[in-house]
């Protein structure tokens, strides 16, 4: 199944896999949206759009749009269960 970071819930991780149509600004390369590194949805604003991500300890403002390139690997949460 195809997971991206517009599918992200708050607080929810992933492994950037790979861009689709490698659409992806060179703003956002910079910046460490690379695959293999961690992302994470901090927030959503109103509306829905721009979503709030942190890759590499950088808080990034992308549009949900955007967000639709970046495939991912979902990092689960652990369970509380001992």
């Amino acid at each position: 199944m195809l997971i991206t970071v517009a599918d992200l819930k708050n607080g929810q991780r992933g492994v950037i896999r790979e861009f689709q149509n490698n659409l992806l600004p060179i703003k956002l390369l910079e910046l460490g949206c690379l695959p293999g590194n961690e992302i994470e949805l901090v927030q959503v604003a109103p509306l829905s759009d721009p979503l709030y991500i942190n890759v590499n300890g950088s808080h990034i403002a992308i549009r949900r749009e955007m967000a639709r390139y970046i495939e991912i690997d979902l990092i689960e949460a652990p369970s509380s269960h001992d």
